[in-house]
């Protein structure tokens, strides 16, 4: 699901292993293997075949959609999941698996904008566009600038999750800002996230900084800040800070908005004697956006729109939100929530909240080389 960012030896390491006509898949039962795909996307013409070959995050969209597509369309959907924005690009760039959609986040899809990969979108094939809230549309156009090549999919923020109970043992008030995150008191208690864009951005917000920055004195700065955080960090990890805060491990961690549905419920199930809460630091912070893209070698171009305009319908999009737990930018299926979902604000926060937050940009391959060197620096130190 989401989401590591520039984790370059595995996407290294993907990349090879796919161009070599290997697959490693999650147990899905409508998946094949890459090669696979390849050579039957091959043999279609685009006119005629009713297959149609799906890239997209791991457990990122509920299967039941997927039947559901097929027996509607009659369009057969072989579906690969990726684990990062890293591991799928080189795939797409070489051209040695043919897909006809892909869901990337916002950066990768300007840098696959600029480097001349993706089909324009046929909207007169995709109605339901008139279901995406405009304010996503808008926000798209940072990596989009003329809503030409994606369709939103899934978005959210990264926040802080604290754990109420551990923060009053510890006489630590309730983080509000990243600089909370510097606090002695929190010795041995924080997750951070092991991602070079999203540790920078903590960094480089909490010093008032664009999370994009290019400046090599801001930088050098955020470098420091987290070589002098990392006596306080018990872990850098992903997935597992929604584990390990449900489990009681650790006071606060660097989460995705996305994991808070099911946090919620399961701190509720369990019957837990504390509570997780999530805040949006008010020095800003990452707002992405996943989008559906149509690779510019797709075979099955048609095929690819018709999916992208079932995905936007408010009943499908709904069932994709439950099943996923990431908020949608689609207006129809949020009124079809219930009311109590609509005011979840760790879910879908208020939109006056935001107004610090920044979308990640493709910053250029030297910059890129950059921001890890010096992640580089912060681990090895």
């Amino acid at each position: 699901m989401k989401k590591n960012v520039f984790v370059l030896s595995l996407a290294m390491a993907a990349a090879v292993f796919w161009l070599s006509g290997c697959s490693g898949k999650a147990d899905n039962p409508g998946n094949s293997t890459g090669s696979e795909a390849n050579n039957a996307a091959s043999e279609n013409s685009a006119g005629s075949s009713n297959e149609l070959y799906v890239y997209n995050w791991g457990e990122y969209i509920d299967e039941d959609v997927i039947t559901q597509f097929e027996d509607e369309t009659g369009i057969r959907v072989i579906y690969d999941p990726f684990e990062t924005n890293e591991e799928m690009y080189p795939i797409i760039e070489a051209g040695a698996v043919t897909y006809d959609v892909v869901c990337p986040s916002d950066y990768m899809i300007q840098k696959m904008v600029e480097n001349d990969l993706l089909a324009e979108v046929n909207f007169d094939n995709v109605p339901n566009i008139d279901q995406i809230d405009p304010a996503y549309m808008e926000m798209s156009k940072a990596f989009d600038p003329e809503n030409k090549f994606s369709v939103p999919y899934c978005w959210g923020t990264v926040g802080i999750l604290y754990n109420t109970k551990r923060l009053e043992e510890l006489g630590v008030a309730p983080p509000t800002k990243w600089a909370d995150l510097w606090d002695e008191k929190l010795s041995g208690e924080i997750l951070m996230q092991d991602s070079v864009r999203d540790a920078f951005m903590v960094a480089l917000k909490k010093d008032g900084f664009s999370m994009n920055s290019t400046d090599e004195n801001e930088l050098q700065q955020a470098k420091q800040d987290l070589i002098d955080q990392k006596p306080l960090v018990q872990a850098y990890v992903i997935d597992q800070v929604r584990d390990k805060m449900i489990g009681g491990e650790a006071a606060v961690g660097v989460i995705y908005s996305g994991e808070m549905l099911y946090i919620q419920e399961e701190v509720a199930n369990l019957g837990l004697d504390y509570t997780l809460e999530y805040v949006l630091p008010e020095e800003g912070t990452n707002l992405w956006l996943d989008s559906w893209v149509i690779p510019k070698n797709a075979k099955n171009k048609e095929n690819a729109e018709k999916w992208i305009n079932f995905l936007c319908r408010p009943e499908i999009a709904k069932a994709n939100f439950e099943y996923i737990t990431y908020p949608t930018p689609n207006k129809g299926a949020f009124d079809l929530l219930d009311e109590d979902l609509q005011n979840n604000e760790s879910v879908f926060p208020d939109t006056d909240s935001l107004v610090n937050c920044e979308v990640f940009r493709y910053l250029g391959d030297d910059v890129d080389g950059i921001y890890n060197d010096l992640w580089k620096e912060v681990k090895s130190n």
